[in-house]
Protein backbone atom coordinates (compact mmCIF):
# COMPACT_ATOMS: atom_id res chain seq x y z
CA UNK A 1 0.00 0.00 0.00
CA UNK A 2 1.44 3.38 -1.00
CA UNK A 3 1.80 6.17 1.53
CA UNK A 4 -0.46 8.54 -0.43
CA UNK A 5 -3.18 5.83 -0.34
CA UNK A 6 -2.83 5.63 3.44
CA UNK A 7 -3.11 9.44 3.72
CA UNK A 8 -6.16 9.56 1.46
CA UNK A 9 -7.95 6.75 3.29
CA UNK A 10 -7.04 8.12 6.72
CA UNK A 11 -8.22 11.62 5.81
CA UNK A 12 -11.53 10.20 4.60
CA UNK A 13 -12.02 7.83 7.55
CA UNK A 14 -11.39 10.48 10.20
CA UNK A 15 -12.99 13.31 8.17
CA UNK A 16 -9.90 15.54 8.50
CA UNK A 17 -10.25 18.98 6.90
CA UNK A 18 -7.51 20.50 4.70
CA UNK A 19 -6.48 23.11 7.27
CA UNK A 20 -6.26 20.38 9.92
CA UNK A 21 -4.03 18.32 7.59
CA UNK A 22 -1.61 21.26 7.35
CA UNK A 23 -1.70 21.68 11.15
CA UNK A 24 -1.10 17.95 11.75
CA UNK A 25 1.93 17.98 9.46
CA UNK A 26 3.18 21.06 11.33
CA UNK A 27 2.75 19.28 14.69
CA UNK A 28 4.85 16.45 13.20
CA UNK A 29 7.62 18.99 12.38
CA UNK A 30 6.99 19.21 8.64
CA UNK A 31 5.98 22.50 7.03
CA UNK A 32 3.62 22.02 4.08
CA UNK A 33 1.19 24.36 2.42
CA UNK A 34 -2.45 23.59 1.74
CA UNK A 35 -1.63 23.21 -1.96
CA UNK A 36 1.14 20.69 -1.20
CA UNK A 37 -1.28 18.68 0.95
CA UNK A 38 -3.78 18.66 -1.91
CA UNK A 39 -1.05 17.42 -4.28
CA UNK A 40 -0.18 14.62 -1.83
CA UNK A 41 -3.83 13.61 -1.69
CA UNK A 42 -4.13 13.38 -5.47
CA UNK A 43 -4.08 9.86 -6.82
CA UNK A 44 -1.45 9.49 -9.54
CA UNK A 45 -2.63 8.38 -12.97
CA UNK A 46 0.15 5.83 -13.50
CA UNK A 47 1.17 5.05 -9.90
CA UNK A 48 4.36 5.76 -8.03
CA UNK A 49 7.43 3.63 -8.43
CA UNK A 50 8.43 2.00 -5.13
CA UNK A 51 12.12 2.35 -5.98
CA UNK A 52 11.89 6.08 -6.73
CA UNK A 53 12.97 8.46 -4.00
CA UNK A 54 11.96 11.63 -5.83
CA UNK A 55 9.92 14.10 -3.82
CA UNK A 56 8.16 15.50 -6.85
CA UNK A 57 6.19 13.74 -9.53
CA UNK A 58 4.15 15.04 -12.48
CA UNK A 59 0.95 14.23 -10.58
CA UNK A 60 1.93 15.71 -7.23
CA UNK A 61 4.17 15.42 -4.22
CA UNK A 62 5.22 11.95 -3.18
CA UNK A 63 4.62 11.22 0.50
CA UNK A 64 7.69 9.30 1.64
CA UNK A 65 7.91 7.17 4.79
CA UNK A 66 9.41 9.99 6.87
CA UNK A 67 6.61 12.38 5.90
CA UNK A 68 3.92 9.79 6.69
CA UNK A 69 5.47 9.00 10.06
CA UNK A 70 5.70 12.71 10.86
CA UNK A 71 2.03 13.07 9.92
CA UNK A 72 1.13 10.18 12.25
CA UNK A 73 3.19 11.72 15.07
CA UNK A 74 1.38 15.01 14.45
CA UNK A 75 -1.95 13.18 14.51
CA UNK A 76 -1.11 11.77 17.95
CA UNK A 77 -0.37 15.29 19.21
CA UNK A 78 -3.48 16.67 17.44
CA UNK A 79 -5.77 14.08 19.03
CA UNK A 80 -4.16 13.64 22.47
CA UNK A 81 -2.14 16.79 23.10
CA UNK A 82 1.58 17.38 23.41
CA UNK A 83 3.29 15.16 25.95
CA UNK A 84 6.02 16.75 28.01
CA UNK A 85 9.24 14.73 27.81
CA UNK A 86 10.45 13.13 31.02
CA UNK A 87 13.92 14.04 32.30
CA UNK A 88 16.56 12.33 30.18
CA UNK A 89 14.23 11.72 27.23
CA UNK A 90 14.84 13.39 23.87
CA UNK A 91 12.55 16.30 22.94
CA UNK A 92 11.09 14.59 19.88
CA UNK A 93 10.85 10.88 19.15
CA UNK A 94 13.49 9.37 16.90
CA UNK A 95 12.14 8.21 13.55
CA UNK A 96 11.26 4.52 13.66
CA UNK A 97 11.09 3.99 9.90
CA UNK A 98 13.71 1.63 8.56
CA UNK A 99 14.17 0.94 4.86
CA UNK A 100 13.00 -2.66 5.09
CA UNK A 101 10.37 -2.19 7.78
CA UNK A 102 6.73 -2.31 6.83
CA UNK A 103 5.09 1.09 7.07
CA UNK A 104 1.81 -0.71 7.74
CA UNK A 105 3.01 -1.80 11.20
CA UNK A 106 3.87 1.78 12.09
CA UNK A 107 0.50 3.03 10.80
CA UNK A 108 -1.40 0.53 12.96
CA UNK A 109 0.69 1.30 16.07
CA UNK A 110 0.43 5.07 15.75
CA UNK A 111 -3.28 5.09 14.91
CA UNK A 112 -3.92 2.86 17.91
CA UNK A 113 -2.16 5.46 20.08
CA UNK A 114 -3.71 8.53 18.41
CA UNK A 115 -7.26 7.24 18.65
CA UNK A 116 -6.74 5.69 22.14
CA UNK A 117 -7.81 2.28 20.91
CA UNK A 118 -7.42 -0.94 22.88
CA UNK A 119 -6.45 -4.20 21.20
CA UNK A 120 -10.09 -5.26 21.43
CA UNK A 121 -11.10 -2.05 19.62
CA UNK A 122 -8.63 -2.79 16.80
CA UNK A 123 -9.95 -6.35 16.51
CA UNK A 124 -13.53 -5.03 16.39
CA UNK A 125 -12.63 -2.47 13.71
CA UNK A 126 -10.99 -5.16 11.57
CA UNK A 127 -13.96 -7.47 12.18
CA UNK A 128 -16.33 -4.76 10.98
CA UNK A 129 -14.31 -4.60 7.75
CA UNK A 130 -14.62 -8.38 7.34
CA UNK A 131 -11.17 -9.47 8.59
CA UNK A 132 -10.83 -11.89 11.48
CA UNK A 133 -7.64 -11.56 13.51
CA UNK A 134 -6.73 -13.07 16.87
CA UNK A 135 -5.22 -11.17 19.79
CA UNK A 136 -2.00 -13.12 19.29
CA UNK A 137 -1.73 -12.09 15.64
CA UNK A 138 -2.45 -8.46 16.51
CA UNK A 139 0.13 -8.58 19.28
CA UNK A 140 2.72 -9.88 16.80
CA UNK A 141 1.94 -7.02 14.41
CA UNK A 142 2.27 -4.42 17.18
CA UNK A 143 5.63 -5.74 18.41
CA UNK A 144 8.97 -4.05 17.85
CA UNK A 145 11.02 -5.06 14.82
CA UNK A 146 13.56 -7.67 15.84
CA UNK A 147 11.35 -9.25 18.49
CA UNK A 148 11.14 -13.00 17.96
CA UNK A 149 7.33 -12.86 17.63
CA UNK A 150 7.27 -9.82 15.33
CA UNK A 151 5.08 -10.19 12.24
CA UNK A 152 4.99 -7.79 9.32
CA UNK A 153 1.57 -6.25 8.73
CA UNK A 154 0.31 -6.96 5.24
CA UNK A 155 -1.59 -4.57 3.05
CA UNK A 156 -4.77 -6.58 3.68
CA UNK A 157 -4.79 -5.73 7.39
CA UNK A 158 -3.80 -2.08 6.88
CA UNK A 159 -6.34 -1.50 4.09
CA UNK A 160 -9.14 -3.15 6.04
CA UNK A 161 -8.22 -1.35 9.26
CA UNK A 162 -8.58 1.99 7.46
CA UNK A 163 -11.84 0.75 5.92
CA UNK A 164 -13.10 -0.26 9.39
CA UNK A 165 -12.15 3.18 10.74
CA UNK A 166 -14.30 4.75 8.02
CA UNK A 167 -17.23 2.53 9.08
CA UNK A 168 -16.72 3.44 12.71
CA UNK A 169 -16.18 7.19 12.39
CA UNK A 170 -18.28 7.99 9.34
CA UNK A 171 -20.74 5.17 9.54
Amino acid sequence: MHNHDILIRLRYALDIKNKDMVEIFKLGDIEVSREEVMQMLTKPTDGFDDESEDDMDDDGIKCNNMMLESFLNGLIIFKRGKQEPKPGQPESPAPTVKNKESMNNIVLKKLKIALTLTSDDVIDILDEAGVVITKGELSAILRKVGHRNYKECGDKYARNFLKGLAYKYRG
